[in-house]
């Protein structure tokens, strides 16, 4: 089942039809948890961005240790417009999405998190946590049962009416809405903070600047390299220029061929043939093929034998980490600009291997010259 973005263009495809089913199952969902939002010990927000609430509680239950959590709240307006009441001091989270399961990880808060969803699995123990459904279609119950004091959300997966709901019941959603690279660093950095994670988050933040800076500074006089991204193969779908992947293409020194307003356009192969990309990046799933044998596949079907990317075995098989607005987008960034650069890095031969180095991380090929591919399940 494809994840990330792609899962989020698939299964959004029918959510106009279902929207009024969808408003009617919410309000009936939120009828019968009312008593357990109640128990919850939620407050609507007052006006002062900080007050206190007099209700003593017993932490050990954890409805009463949610309770106990929200005696000091602020109000916080999260990155799409809604205002909310989130506790000072946020001890339980769920995550409706896996870039930001991803994130909590990277942040050193597991013990935080009580709860994600099926699709969450970076890193594997994030698939042994609690799930509360798909992160299209999370279950409320699911999520009330597990008493958060915050849940997070993301644009680019969740959808509008889940986070709506959560609210009108009283469960704090923070939603994220990253379109650059930048724009994720910072939301990284606001998730922490109201996780009670500063420090965390702008170190997390500071390392992956200056990751990103020593990138530019090595890229900054090469021409930028005109790739195809492929969301998805069939149809052939890819990316517009306010996307966040648009944004990390030209950090790795490219730039899509598709210019388009829309942020996942259909396009047609004559499109394409027409225009001529110097690479064609391919996000793969966890048991895909690797590249050089995609890349034969490609040889062999009409319209893609003729471009000339394809003819010079210019595919590149990225990571799944270049469709998700995470920490981990900065080690695709690298790889690929590894790939589309290799002129620009210095590679040292040791026992047979290239290894080639930007900051502290390191990306292994033969020294035949092996394409780069990473998995984006299993390598960070």
């Amino acid at each position: 089942m494809p994840r990330s973005i792609r899962e989020a263009f698939l299964l959004r495809g029918g959510s106009i039809l279902a929207a009024r089913g969808t408003r009617q199952r919410f309000f009936t969902i939120a009828l019968t948890i009312a008593c357990a939002a109640f128990a919850y010990g939620v407050r609507n927000a007052g006006a002062a961005d900080v007050r206190p609430q007099q209700r003593a509680t017993t932490p050990a239950d954890p409805a009463a240790q949610t309770a106990a959590n929200k005696r000091t709240v602020k109000l916080v307006t999260d990155e799409t417009g809604r205002r909310m009441a989130i506790p000072l001091n946020v001890q339980r989270v769920v995550s409706l999405a896996p870039n930001l399961t991803e994130t909590i990880y990277a942040l050193g808060l597991d013990a935080k998190l009580v709860g994600d969803t099926t699709f969450c699995d970076i890193p594997p123990a994030a698939k042994d946590k609690p799930h509360v459904g798909s992160t299209q279609d999370p279950s409320l119950e699911a999520i009330v049962a597990l008493h958060p004091d915050l849940v997070l959300a993301t644009t680019s997966i969740n959808r509008a009416q889940t986070a709506d709901a959560l609210l009108k019941i009283g469960v704090p959603v923070y939603t994220s809405d990253p379109h650059t690279v930048t724009g994720i660093l910072n939301s990284i950095s606001t998730m922490a903070d109201l996780m009670d994670a500063r420090e965390q988050g702008a170190n997390l933040v500071a390392e992956s600047q200056k990751r990103l800076d020593t990138l530019h500074a090595a890229l900054q006089d090469r021409p930028l390299a005109h790739v195809l991204f492929v969301v998805w193969e069939d149809p052939l779908i890819s990316i517009g220029q306010n996307t966040f992947i648009a944004d990390a293409l030209r950090w790795a020194g490219a730039e899509s061929i598709i210019v388009a307003s829309q942020n996942w356009p259909q396009v047609s192969m004559e499109e394409v043939v027409r225009l001529q990309p110097d690479y064609i990046v391919l996000t793969p799933d966890h048991l895909e093929a690797e590249t050089h044998e995609h890349g034969d596949n490609l040889r062999q079907r009409p319209t893609w034998s003729d471009l000339r990317a394809v003819k010079l075995g210019h595919v590149v098989m990225g990571s799944d980490e270049f469709t998700r607005p995470a920490p981990g987008l900065v080690d695709a960034i690298e790889a690929l600009a590894h790939a589309l650069h290799p002129e620009v890095f210095s590679p040292q031969v040791e026992n047979g291997k290239v290894k080639m180095e930007v900051g502290a991380h390191f990306y292994a090929a033969t020294a035949a010259g092996e394409s780069w591919r990473r998995c984006g399940t299993c390598a960070r």
